[in-house]
């Protein structure tokens, strides 16, 4: 009865609806509603001219004019657009030294590229953690302009970090850096706090930071603490302050909690956590995010060493892969809040979405494994109003497969079709 209340409700407010608020309707078997894990059938999905979702209604009942376009998905069941909370825009293939043999503008132009293939996944929306020239910012400002086609793309500018750490330059001799300080760097509180600022300046709508040493750095250890925790918190008071939420690269246990304890509201990677760590995630206050991207290493392993790796990297990944999965099952099912995160870049593009089958070997049902990449991580971003869910107000970014996911999560790995702001995206 609940049900066919809400139906009837839909169909009486898509019938009230003025058709010239709408420009098209898609219409499927059924989509997922992903805050309550169930189905809701025969739903035709209202899109106005702003790519919002203005209504819900039956298809069975409901009407609509010559003049509003309908996408027809018959035989299919629709999601909300993906989330993709960690990624790089850079080609995975090209490891180590090899990026010396491009020249400067080949990764912006490689970036659209990549871009494309992460919407063709069904990604709608992606979180870019770090790109040199401010890259993320400028191809976010091509695709809302029409000059490329993409994801919806919330952009970090440079990484910031402490000098010699993992988002520091440390591939290069002194001979060849180019100033004192490369972008996103500092030493103190302060330095930080003006990297905050300068990133957000020029169009970063979150802010990255290094916490700890990393794997595809050049002599940086993974739980080797990089930043203490007076400049982690002089970094999130001042994002928070300026409307900017952050996230922290930090693989070590130390650097996870001293990252938690000052206030960050996303931890990527975690693969080093302790029990101490989980039990700060799941009691503070402020909601803390768990980003853990537990696909890669079977590329990076497998292909590492043929993309130009250094040796040392590619043994620190090893070390760390088993360790960070197993983590992965505790930091879930201790109760820690968990978003989809790839860490796109270190392997394809085009792979990101087998990461959900490794998430649900590692613990999540596959309704948890889709709400991670969904509602977790629209209020991670701080965006429930706008993607995460099918739901009115909300964008008209949609994925449809074939069959049910929610009992084989592996449809993600390859969606028939892809739907933003009711806009049917071109097979590539």
């Amino acid at each position: 009865m609940k049900h066919f209340a809400q139906c009837l409700s839909a169909s009486l407010l898509a019938l009230a609806t003025p058709a010239a608020a709408e420009k098209v309707v898609v219409t499927a078997d059924r989509y997922l509603d992903v805050n309550s894990g169930r189905y809701v059938e025969h739903p035709a999905i209202f899109i106005g001219d702003d790519g919002r979702i203005s209504s819900i209604a039956d298809a069975r009942t409901v009407r609509w004019g010559a003049d509003v376009r309908h996408v027809n998905l018959s035989g299919k069941t629709l999601l909300p657009g993906l989330i993709d909370m960690h990624t790089h825009l850079g080609p995975a293939n090209i490891g180590g030294y090899r990026y010396l043999e491009y020249t400067d503008s080949f990764w912006p132009m490689a970036a659209v590229g990549t871009a494309r293939a992460m919407l063709d996944g069904g990604f709608t929306t992606i979180r870019v953690v770090g790109s040199s020239q401010w890259m993320d910012v400028g191809l976010k400002q091509a695709i809302e302009s029409g000059y490329a086609v993409g994801p919806r793309i919330v952009p970090a500018g440079y990484s910031l970090g402490a000098t010699g750490g993992h988002c520091d330059e440390t591939f290069l001799p002194p001979s060849l850096q180019k100033k004192e300080k490369e972008e996103g760097i500092g030493d103190t509180p302060d330095e930080l706090k003006h990297q905050v600022r300068r990133q957000r300046k020029f169009g970063a709508e979150v802010i990255k930071v290094c916490a700890t040493g990393g794997v595809f750095s050049r002599g940086t250890t993974p739980g080797q603490q990089q930043l203490t925790e007076a400049e982690l918190r002089a970094i999130a008071d001042e994002a928070h302050m300026q409307g900017l939420r952050v996230a922290a690269h930090a693989h070590g246990g130390e650097g996870i909690k001293a990252a938690i304890r000052a206030g960050i509201d996303t931890i990527e990677h975690a693969s080093l956590v302790d029990a101490e760590g989980i039990k700060l995630a799941v009691s503070r206050k402020r909601p803390v995010w768990f980003a853990m991207d537990i696909k890669n290493t079977d590329y990076t392993q497998a292909e590492g060493r043929k993309n130009g790796e250094l040796e040392e990297n590619i043994r620190k990944d090893r070390e760390i892969g088993q360790i960070q999965r197993d983590n992965f099952r505790l930091a879930h099912q201790s109760g820690v809040r968990m978003v989809f995160a790839s860490d796109a870049g270190v392997m394809p593009h085009s792979m990101v979405g087998q990461q959900f089958a490794i998430m649900v070997q590692y613990g999540m049902t596959p309704l948890e494994a889709i709400q991670a990449a969904t509602r977790n991580a629209a209020q991670a971003l701080g965006r429930e109003s706008d993607v995460g869910a099918i739901a009115v107000g909300r964008f008209g970014d949609l994925v449809a497969v074939t069959g049910d996911p929610t009992r084989d999560v592996r449809l993600l790995e390859k969606p028939d079709a892809v739907v933003k702001a009711g806009e049917l995206v071109p097979r590539n």
